[in-house]
This record gives structure tokens, sequence and C-alpha cells, in this order.
């Protein structure tokens, strides 16, 4: 059959031909996690909602466009998802040999916001200024660099066949590169993403399989640091006051406890069902601050009521039980330790946004994975989809 297309003997035209490529059982989208992907996506677009409904009125913000910050939130995450098929390119694993650039860079920028080019945001000096009216929170990087460098420190010998789990030598050597980033970090100060990070570095100590008395040594210095802090007057006014308003809610409800007040009555006042997308009195109210981004959930909760918060914490539940399953399933440790680490990040962020909404965790300024408005923010979790992607694609095909 020398020079007939085998594809038009059996049958099948060109068009079927790539279709068929497309979806054989060692293809890349076959490979993919597509429940991930399109729950990542349905909380982008369910952002893109809320945050036009929390803005579309705001002048003083919008700068007279009501699409303002929707067309912004569309763009940031199309950018992300852009670097999500970068980061599925190249793969986590030729990442791997890349971390210490990666590491080196994202040290660099947060140090630069320690230098004139920083820039203070809503009380939190941890921004960089760009050109365009758009800036850069270099924090939100840092979460993936940690979680990159500690995996490969941990996982080099074990991976290699030398060591069955890490030895306490380096879990040292992991731990004092996570600890230079967060130090700065909290120079800035910015203590919502130094609790992320502190999170995520107990995750992945616990999935690389190191003792556990690195992980209760870690807890008890985490309270003794917590208190240190404290006492040495690090955190800026501000924070304090957002602590105080948390463990006093009637404390001055028109100044500190302003925000959580308000938030709760909007959440409050949804409902099952909600008052309608566009329809919150709350929200048309202009009552909540920082609606589009810290304060997004509450968004939901007035004008989608219950069923429709439900729905945005069932599909970030979802992006949650599919990273651990790709934890879980991948045959080395270093994409076991980076998958856990991601899904550490997620799950407490996720806790501590709806959380402070409720009035249940202090408010810090973290914001809702994939809802809230914010470039770095969505950059960074779309990278991290990519990696968990790069991650289940790369694993072996079973016979």
């Amino acid at each position: 059959m020398t020079g007939v297309n085998s594809f038009q003997v059996s049958g099948y035209g060109p068009e079927r031909a790539g279709w068929t490529r497309l979806f054989a059982r060692d293809s890349l989208a076959r490979r993919l996690d597509w429940p991930i992907l399109a729950a990542s996506v349905a909380l982008s677009m369910i952002g893109a909602l809320l945050i036009y409904s929390a803005t579309r009125n705001r002048t003083e913000l919008n700068q007279g466009d009501p699409y303002y910050f929707l067309t912004r939130h569309l763009l940031n995450t199309g950018i992300g998802f852009v670097l999500m098929i970068a980061t599925i390119w190249f793969g986590h694993r030729a990442l791997r040999t890349a971390v210490p650039v990666l590491y080196g860079g994202s040290v660099f920028l947060i140090l630069l916001v320690l230098t004139p080019l920083g820039s203070t945001i809503n009380g939190a000096h941890s921004w960089i200024k760009l050109p365009g009216g758009f800036s850069l929170q270099p924090s939100e990087f840092v979460k993936i660099t940690i979680i990159l460098g500690m995996a490969m420190l941990l996982a080099a010998r074990v991976d290699a066949g030398d060591k069955p789990y890490p030895d306490h030598k380096t879990v040292l050597q992991a731990l004092g590169l996570a600890t230079v980033p967060m130090l700065i970090v909290m120079l800035m100060p910015d203590l919502g993403s130094v609790m992320v990070m502190v999170v995520i570095v107990l995750g992945v100590l616990l999935a690389s399989g190191a003792s556990n008395r690195w992980v209760f040594g870690l807890l008890g210095t985490g309270v003794l640091g917590s208190l240190a802090v404290w006492q040495l007057g690090i955190l800026d006014e501000y924070q304090i006051n957002r602590f105080a308003a948390f463990a006093n809610p009637e404390l001055d409800p028109a100044g500190v406890g302003y925000n959580t007040n308000q938030a709760r009555i909007a959440i409050g006042s949804g409902g099952l069902t909600g008052s309608g997308l566009f329809q919150g009195s709350q929200t048309t109210g202009r009552f909540v601050p920082e609606q589009q981004t810290d304060f997004v959930f509450t968004v939901a909760g007035e004008e989608l009521g219950f069923l429709g918060a439900a729905l945005i914490i069932t599909l970030l539940g979802v992006i949650l039980w599919r990273g651990c399953r790709i934890a879980r399933g991948t045959s080395d440790l270093y994409g076991t330790i980076v998958a856990a680490g991601i899904v550490a990040w997620f799950a407490f962020q996720t806790f501590e946004n709806v959380g402070m909404t409720l009035g249940i965790m202090p408010v810090t300024g973290l914001p809702l994975p994939f809802v809230s408005y914010g470039g770095s923010s969505m950059f960074a979790v779309w990278v991290s989809i990519g990696l968990l992607q790069s991650i289940t694609a790369q694993r072996p095909v079973s016979a």
C-alpha cells in the first residue's frame, strides 16, 4: 500500500485521523485531568460575574467604565490560562532543573518590594507598581517557588533510590530555603501570605515522609514565633486592629469592625437562593469594602444565596480532591510533594478567605482562588494548575 494514506484505507479521513490521535490512549488530551480544568474555568467565570456585580456601580474605582474590572479579570484569566499551557509544555520535571533560577528570581522580586519601587495597597506594602496601572505582588509567586524548591531538595535522594525518606540534614536545608523568603515577606509585613507559606511547608513535609517530629516542632515554633511577633510590635497597626476586631466583633463597628460586620450582613441577607445576580442591596449600595477582591464571596452569598456559595465551595473542593488524587497517583516523590503543596495552599487560602467573610477567621487580605480580582493571584493559581496537569500527564500509561 505504498503511497496510500493508511487512515483512508481503514475508512478514516484526515480529520478523523487527527481526532483519533488527539484522543488516543497515550495522547496528552487523555492524560489531562479534565475535572480540575473544568472547575478552574467555572470558578474564573463565576468570579467574572461577581466582580462585575461588585464594581459596575463603583465609579470611584472603575474610572467611569462599568466593565473596567470585568475586562481586566477576563484578561488576567486568559493570561493565566496561557501560563498553564506553558507550564504543561515545559513540564514539572523540566522546571525542577530551573528551580534555582526561579527561586532566586522570586526572592529578588520580594526584595524589590522593600525598596522605593514597592507600593502600599490597602495597608499592605507588598506590591510593585507597573506601567499602565498594573501592579505585581511577588509573594504570590514565592508560594510556587517554595513548593518547587522544597520538593527538589526533599525528593532528590529518595527518587534516586539512595534513601527511603528525607534525612534530617535534607529537611533542614529545605526549611532554610523556605525561611528566607518568608522572613522577607514578614518584613513587608504581609502576614496573610506568611500564614499560607507556613501551611505549605507543613503540607510539603507531611507529603515527603519526613519525621513527624519536624511537623510538631514547626507547629510549636510557629506558636512561639507568633507570640514573639506580637510582643515585638512587628505587626502594623491595621493588622493588630484586624485581630482585635476578630476577637471582639462588636469592637468599633463603624471602624475596624466595619468590613466584617457588613460582610456578614450581606451573606446573611442572601438566604437559600439569594436576591438575584446584580440585585443585592449590600452590593449595589456599596456597603462592603474591597468586594471585588478580599470579600468577593459576600457577593455570592448575597446574590446567589447559600446554593450559589455552596457551588463555589464545591468547585474548589473538586480541585482539592483531584489534586489529592494526583498526589497519590504519581510514582515519583517530587511530583507527590509538588501536588501536596498546591493542595495545602489552596485549601488553607480558601478556608481563610471564606472564614474571614463569615467572621470565623481574622481578616488577612488573602484572595479567593480563581474568583477574586487580582492578576498576580490569578497567574499563580493557573501556573499551579499547570503543574498539577503536568504531573498527571507525565505518569506512565498502564498497559
